[in-house]
């Protein structure tokens, strides 16, 4: 089960992949589609937070960042 940990009710542009970056910021790039290269990411929005180790920081439907623990196999 995820657990919120920053709202940001940020709007997602189709045909980009949003993601956590090193330092704790949004961050975004350009998909790449049949055969054509994706674009250099970019800050989306900064935020700086810490993350924790065993658990996966993703950006949920809502728009906000949230947290899962990670399972290992």
């Amino acid at each position: 089960m995820a657990k919120k940990v920053e709202k940001l009710g940020l709007k997602r542009e189709k045909g980009f992949l949003y993601y956590i970056d090193k330092q704790g910021d949004v961050s975004c790039a350009k998909m790449a589609r049949g055969g054509k290269k994706g674009g250099k990411p970019k800050k989306v929005q900064k935020v700086g937070i810490k993350k924790e180790k065993g658990f996966l920081y993703f950006l949920d439907k809502q728009g906000d960042i949230s947290k899962a623990k990670m399972v290992n196999a």
